[in-house]
């Protein structure tokens, strides 16, 4: 008799995005509650510590984040979940976890901004910050799931990309993604699990990879002398800060590191014809609706980019997916900050039709993108 090893959840997504980052081997959450994220926090709150793990509930989000780059330099798997005003506040402390090559996962479950805006609502207007809110020259890693499957399985790749790249990865949800409660079949038999790859003693602390080009980091606790900072650095970690060659090699290599593994990163997914009338690019909540459109229409032709990693942007897929359409739709929860991106990668060659939609946490419907697309 065979005995079956898929479990079949009913889960929010919040809770699938706790379950993964627990099968993952997260043992260390610190947040501070915050709509629509909350319960990623309360659930590891029970959970963490029937396992070993530590749970934390800090002051703030600046702290909460602190804590997450110290837990991680101390060997565990760490974690938040935040949204818009907590996400704002974390900006500096990214940065810093970017400098540092600190592993962690950061969850984003956007709502309707800017300041405290809607607190229950959705929105897609945290695209552009995830890119661009901590300051300098730096590569951000970026996933959006559109179900709580995705988040599942997406939370568990933020793990693998973070410990694999030493690298923060931020995955970006949103209120209709985090709180619908969907089907997600979960495979038991597979070992999820993410295990740190660590340097032993007098190794440098910075800039290791094994044979297999995955990262190596130090631990506090194994006899290391090391020296963290958010300062230019060398490899041993002391800083240079008046040196501009040193500041040029670490910046160019920390930024290197990423985009020489872009294929690795990237992840689009395609549906429809080979060809067609009209293309649409979208993500998250409402690459839903589009997926619904395509399933009750026919004419116009419509053919699909989902983009499952935001960043970095996937330039080359959007490009090669404009050759196959006569004209593009953006639908998002925002006033153009998709948009925008997808008229820069695509450079003119076919015209960018934006659908922008905020305010109220509605979604855009499969009619109205029917709309537009015939409007236009």
């Amino acid at each position: 008799m065979s005995v079956r090893n898929e479990a079949v959840e009913f889960w929010q997504g919040n809770q699938a995005c706790a379950e993964a980052a627990i099968a993952a081997g997260c043992r260390f959450f610190a947040g501070y509650p915050i709509t629509p994220a909350s319960e990623v926090a309360e659930i590891m709150s029970v959970k963490l510590p029937t396992i070993g793990g530590i749970y934390l509930q800090m002051e703030d989000e600046i702290a909460a984040i602190s804590a997450v780059i110290g837990s991680s330099w101390g060997g565990a798997l760490s974690m938040t979940a935040t949204s818009g005003p907590g996400f704002s506040l974390m900006q500096e402390s990214i940065g810093y976890a970017m400098m540092t090559e600190t592993p962690c996962v950061i969850v984003n479950v956007q709502r309707a901004g800017p300041s405290t805006g809607q607190a229950t609502k959705a929105a897609q207007g945290d695209f552009m910050q995830t890119r661009w809110g901590t300051h300098g020259d730096h590569e951000s890693i970026v996933l959006a799931p559109n179900s709580a499957q995705e988040t599942y399985e997406l939370t568990l790749k933020s793990f693998e990309l973070s410990e694999k790249l030493r690298h923060p990865v931020i995955l970006l949800s949103d209120e209709i993604v985090a709180h619908s409660r969907e089907r997600v079949v979960v495979d038991r038999s597979k070992d999820v699990s993410v295990k740190r790859r660590f340097t032993t003693k007098g190794d440098i602390p910075y800039g290791m990879v094994d044979a297999d080009g995955h990262a190596l980091m130090p631990r506090f606790g194994d006899g290391h002398d090391l020296l963290i900072t958010g300062s230019t650095h060398n490899e041993q970690g002391f800083r240079k800060t008046a040196d501009p060659e040193v500041h040029d090699k670490l910046v160019r290599r920390l930024s290197a590191k990423i985009l020489d593994v872009h294929d690795l990163i990237k992840d689009c997914q395609i549906s429809g014809p080979d060809t067609a009338t009209w293309g649409v690019v979208s993500f998250g909540s409402t690459s839903r609706s589009v997926e619904e459109l395509m399933a009750i229409t026919s004419e116009p032709t419509l053919r699909s980019l989902r983009l499952r990693t935001l960043w970095p942007f996937p330039d080359d897929v959007i490009r090669e997916f404009a050759k196959s359409v006569d004209r593009l739709l953006v639908p998002e929860l925002s006033l153009g900050q998709l948009s925008r991106e997808v008229s820069r990668a695509v450079g003119g060659i076919i015209d960018v039709v934006p659908l922008n939609k905020i305010g109220g946490g509605l979604m855009i419907e499969p009619d109205e993108i029917l709309r537009e697309i015939k409007k236009s």
